[in-house]
């Protein structure tokens, strides 16, 4: 796996992470959202760096001019509800991608710290010779990741895939690592080493769904 880091070099991109992580800034469900949006805008402006191009000729009112657009190939998946502000960043600036939507979250099945990821709503285009970029805010465990890349492999196989996390634990990193393609890029903004007995990132931020869109049953 290809892991591009970018809280390691200095950016702006310091400060929506501050943000996002800080108790009496997170609070503000509208700020929490827009944050989660912009870094997804920034890891989607490093990503397309990455990503194929080809030559067009523009008309502008005066003449012509060569450009070299990326080519129009992209599927955006993003996992529901916590992924919605950070697709939203993603789709801002690739507003012409297709777009899938899934559903996954942890089963308690015994009421304990044990759980399971049901994958349990899907809605798909075809990802075959596409580049698939899936989002997912926060990469604790990477169990969902797995288990919906898992679901996902029936609509084709991509291209090229991208996961897109904002933030992610050392041992989640390292699990998915054993069960995606070597050639798999990973764009994520911090990293952090602890996971609590729940599976939740230490000091990560809490729980990102709840933050930005209220406390569910």
């Amino acid at each position: 796996m290809i892991i591009h880091h970018l809280e390691k070099t200095n950016s702006i991109l310091n400060q929506f992470i501050a943000e996002i992580r800080e108790v009496s800034v997170q609070k503000d469900s509208m700020r929490f959202r827009r944050n989660i949006e912009r870094i997804g805008e920034i890891l989607g402006y490093e990503l397309s760096k990455t990503l194929k191009y080809s030559s067009e000729k523009i008309t502008t009112p005066l003449g012509t001019k060569e450009s070299f657009l990326p080519v129009k190939n992209i599927v955006l998946g993003s996992i529901l509800r916590a992924g919605l502000p950070l697709h939203q960043g993603l789709l801002n600036y690739f507003d012409d991608a297709e777009n899938a939507f899934i559903s996954a979250y942890r089963n308690h099945p015994n009421n304990d710290a044990e759980f399971e990821i049901v994958v349990e709503y899907f809605a798909s285009p075809s990802i075959d010779d596409k580049v698939l970029i899936l989002a997912d805010p926060m990469l604790a465990t990477g169990q969902s990741l797995v288990s919906v890349f898992e679901a996902i492999q029936k609509y084709g196989n991509p291209k090229e895939l991208h996961i897109v996390c904002v933030i992610g634990s050392t041992e989640g990193i390292d699990f998915i690592k054993k069960h995606f393609p070597e050639n798999t890029h990973l764009w994520i903004a911090a990293i952090d080493d602890e996971l609590n007995d729940k599976g939740y990132i230490v000091p990560g931020l809490g729980d990102a769904g709840d933050l930005a869109f209220g406390t569910k049953l």
